[in-house]
């Protein structure tokens, strides 16, 4: 097959997995224009310094031994199979990286005949990419489940990312739609990735590893109520975890690895010892850090569940970020929904803006949902709706409250609340002042004063808020006055 013919196959195969976001558009070049556009093969992803990087986005094969049933590269579906061969991708990365269209590399995989042979081929494909052709743009490499561990920290020594996708937030849905995984096979490459980072840190003399999540967590005084945040691992664990490093300081015997099946297409596990030396000198393991990806509307969890299942992936992984895709049928099968209102893409977008207020603004699940009300209103976003259930704790006064008050108020945004501190402490701030920061004011005015007064005079109740959230499309003068109406059952 050629080349080209390859990568068509296997980017649209890569076109599910929303660790990046994809164009997904081809538009050719014009008389009078600069540039074109392919739909397959490029993507786009945030570096850590928030640069908007494009990377080639590809699985590394679609051959897979399982058969989970959401999958398109199920081993039952009849779908035309291929695969590269690392010299492949790392042709494919280099010549577009020359021609200025990719900046790094995104490399997934099915599994193909098995978890170590598959995890071998794409290791052998990042030493090659580095090491011979000295590429030194971002790295984003999946770990397949059920690899060898030397594999997986191989792995980490060469790339700037690595993710291992959970797929379905609970266990009982693995084993109704993806019997052949089992979270012991997903959580244990989650937890050595991140043992990896902290011992790189820690050899390096810093202490950069953490997520947002923590940080905003010590910020709040958590740390005092919930140790386990302190570090991923008890005293136990991290004996354990030395004793293991201790043992494969020396190389094992060359016999012992031909018979190992975790070596059979890869030549350099011998060499971990000295790469883990000679790449930690300088080198950061994992460096962008670690992600995950959950399925939304696959399986009946609500999204109290599946906003818990991400916030304890924060504090006990300390992932950069879990991301969420809505489920696509692309199988007929009995045990998958059927999706009578379309795709949950409103769901998964509520879903996003609540990840974010557990990674920056202090909120936890629990704060934000609850078993008697599991799933978000659809129809606005998860902080206002948080407030308009909490109307006993506002209005605020916006020239006393602290930051992580602030940054509980619909309308005000991390930017937005430190301009706010650093802008009162020269002069007391009224409702045109918040304007010209950033407030969006649309929100704001029903959960904040200024000096004590409301935007305008008022009787805040959930309903009003409610509908004017939604109804409203420009907000009224001070001097304006309005009339509100209780929603209706039917609205």
């Amino acid at each position: 097959m050629e080349l080209m013919e390859k990568l068509q196959i296997l980017s649209d195969a890569a076109k599910y997995d929303v660790a990046c976001t994809s164009s997904g558009s081809e538009r050719k070049g014009q008389a009078g224009a600069i540039g074109n556009s392919i739909a397959p093969g490029v993507c786009h992803s945030f570096s850590a310094d928030g640069r908007c990087i494009s990377l080639l986005k590809i699985l590394y094969t679609n051959h897979c031994i399982f058969d989970c049933k959401y999958c398109i590269n199920r081993s039952s579906n009849d779908v035309l199979r291929t695969s590269f061969t690392p010299e492949e991708v790392c042709t494919l990365t280099i010549e577009f990286y020359r021609r200025n269209y990719i900046e790094g590399l995104f490399l997934s995989s099915g599994i193909k005949n098995s978890p170590n042979e598959t995890m071998s081929e794409m290791l052998q494909t990042l030493i090659l990419l580095r090491e011979k052709y000295h590429f030194n743009g971002y790295v984003h490499c999946k770990s397949i489940p059920g690899a060898d561990p030397d594999l997986v920290e191989l792995a980490g020594w060469y790339a700037d990312r690595m993710s291992v996708n959970l797929e379905l937030p609970t266990a009982e849905g693995l084993r109704m739609l993806a019997p052949h995984k089992n979270r012991k096979n997903i959580l244990l490459p989650m937890r050595q990735i991140q043992a990896g980072i902290e011992e790189n840190m820690q050899a390096l003399g810093v202490n950069d590893s953490r997520g947002r999540y923590w940080y905003t967590s010590k910020a709040l005084g958590r740390l005092e109520k919930k140790p386990w945040l302190l570090h991923g691992r008890s005293a136990e664990q991290l004996r354990q975890r030395q004793q293991i490093l201790e043992k494969n300081s020396a190389s094992p015997p060359k016999e012992e690895l031909m018979e190992s099946e975790k070596v059979q297409n890869i030549g350099k596990l011998h060499m971990l010892p000295e790469v883990r030396r000679t790449r930690a000198g300088g080198n950061r393991f994992v460096p962008a850090g670690q992600s995950t990806q959950i399925i939304i509307g696959a399986t009946p969890e609500s999204d109290y569940q599946i906003l818990s299942v991400a916030e304890a992936l924060y504090r006990r992984f300390d992932l950069k970020r879990v991301f969420y895709s809505a489920f696509v049928r692309v199988n007929d099968d009995t045990n998958l929904p059927v999706l009578p209102g379309g795709v949950p893409l409103r769901r998964e977008h509520r879903l996003y803006q609540a990840d974010w207020l557990l990674r920056y603004y202090g909120f936890e699940a629990a704060e934000l949902l609850s078993e008697k009300q599991p799933n978000f209103n659809e129809w606005v976003d998860p902080k206002c709706d948080w407030a308009i259930r909490h109307l006993e704790q506002f209005p605020i006064e916006v020239n006393k409250a602290d930051y992580y008050t602030l940054l509980r108020v619909p309308g005000i945004g991390v930017h937005s609340a430190r301009r706010i501190v650093e802008a009162r402490r020269s002069a007391r701030l009224d409702f045109a002042d918040l304007k010209k920061i950033g407030v969006v004011l649309k929100r704001a005015i029903y959960f904040l004063t200024c000096s004590g007064k409301m935007y305008y005079p008022m009787h805040v109740t959930e309903g009003m808020v409610l509908q004017n959230l939604l109804m409203l499309e420009k907000l009224p003068k001070q001097s304006d006055t309005l009339s509100f109406q209780q929603l209706s059952l039917f609205d």
